[in-house]
């Protein structure tokens, strides 16, 4: 008789292509098996190391597995604390709402409740829109060119990319489009554009429910609103009745320096959503940020069996300690300036290519004169040892998004290694 023997762990990737749905994306760009990752750098399986400047797409501003962390989320789990809790009382969640408003809304003197909600981020923009259609009773939503807000169906209404609405394969609905600050170009006021339209009874435009922005747009380019075009906005809002949103799933929890990416501008939405980095793990979790007098949703008018993931709250409650700490929030400003200057250097250094900074805080990315040349430094990047993705309708822009810890020194030699592949790239084009 014929004894077969288990098989021994695999390698390479070809059970992924046998196995796992076409729909993937980012092991695409990124054709690694990673089996390790501490801090801002990541290790595959045979070995090779990579400065990762993905963070997750935002999941990851602490960076991978940071040690106060992954130290409160052993304990919990060695002390049999519950992981799964539905909506429940736990102790967990206790700890995390308390310090949440010790650290950072108090400080802010903000006045929210908390939505849980199921764990992505595009739940919570979908339990927004609820929120907001409830309070003013009507429906619509404006949304502006470039944003993206997640792929269910509701969030997808308000997500502008065409080959993302496309796979919905139904109409999307309920959503007025208008122009975000500078798509139209230089001279061309796009808040005095949505006030006519509101305001003109013959623009075919009714009063919607709510406008729902990112101060940064993350997979639109990183186009950046102006602190001055978000008060306006705001005022718009507040004038005409209409809920402000801000979507601050990729650009909070300090990716623009500040814990809200709205900070700056000194405006107060009426609901805000956040995900990616609250747990500060990369563990599923979001919520949404209520004025309490909007908070008008009954019990399991937007529920979810993962609403209640402890483990989240155990690591968020740790990285919340980041935001009690001065010295934080001074290192925090002092890495935002130093990458504005490495940026600006890059674009001298390549200004023939049309090399051009965009977004702000930590959630940068240069753009450049040919469309196509940031897709090709990506994938020189990861040959190098280097993870930055692309962003924007066209994929045009390169994205650096370093973790918001990452000591100096680290952010200088990633931005450094940067510069090396974005040079070895021209030179080939050159060649060419």
């Amino acid at each position: 008789m014929t004894t077969t023997l288990p098989a021994g762990p695999s390698s390479g990737t070809a059970v992924f292509d046998r196995l796992e749905s076409e729909i993937r994306t980012y092991c695409r760009r990124f054709p690694a098996v990673f089996t390790r990752a501490s801090g801002h750098l990541m290790w595959d399986e045979d070995g090779r190391e990579y400065l990762d400047f993905l963070s997750g797409a935002g999941a990851l501003n602490y960076g991978h597995n940071p040690a106060a962390a992954k130290q409160a989320l052993v304990d919990y789990l060695l002390a049999d604390g519950p992981v799964h809790g539905l909506d429940l009382h736990t102790g967990a969640k206790r700890r995390f709402l308390e310090r949440f408003q010790e650290v950072v809304l108090e400080p802010r003197g903000l006045d929210y409740r908390i939505q849980f909600t199921g764990p992505t981020g595009t739940n919570a923009i979908e339990a927004a829109f609820k929120v907001a259609r409830r309070v003013t009773g009507r429906t619509d939503i404006v949304a502006f060119t470039g944003g993206f807000h997640g792929l269910s169906l509701g969030a997808l209404a308000a997500s502008a990319t065409a080959f993302k609405r496309d796979a919905a394969g139904v109409p999307l609905g309920n959503v007025v489009r208008m122009p975000y600050e500078g798509f139209a170009g230089e001279g061309v006021d796009t808040i005095d554009f949505l006030t006519r339209m509101l305001d003109d009874p013959g623009s075919g435009i009714g009063k919607p429910a709510a406008f729902v922005v990112e101060t940064v747009q993350g997979e639109g380019g990183l186009s950046t609103a102006t602190p001055e075009w978000l008060r306006r906005l705001a005022q718009l809002a507040r004038e005409r009745g209409i809920l402000l949103i801000v979507d601050d799933i990729q650009a909070g929890c300090g990716r623009t320096g500040t814990f809200f990416s709205f900070e700056e501008s000194g405006i107060t939405p009426d609901l805000v959503c956040l995900s990616k980095s609250i747990s500060g793990y990369g563990l599923p979790m979001a919520l949404v940020l209520v004025r309490p007098e909007l908070d008008l949703l009954g019990p399991g008018e937007h529920s979810g069996t993962f609403r209640g993931n402890n483990l989240a709250f155990v690591t968020a409650t740790a990285c919340l300690d980041h935001w009690a700490d001065p010295e934080f929030t001074r290192g925090l400003t002092q890495r935002v300036e130093l990458l504005d200057g490495l940026l600006a250097g890059l674009a001298r250094r390549f200004a023939e290519l049309g090399c051009t900074p965009r977004g702000r805080g930590l959630i940068r990315g240069l753009g450049f004169t040919d469309p196509e040349l940031a897709d090709r430094i990506s994938r020189a990047a990861f040959a190098a040892g280097l993870l930055v993705e692309t962003t924007g309708a066209r994929g045009q822009v390169l994205k650096i998004m370093p973790p918001i810890v990452l000591a100096e020194d680290r952010l200088a030699h990633g931005i450094n290694l940067l510069a090396d592949v974005i040079d070895a790239v021209a030179r080939k084009e050159e060649d060419r």
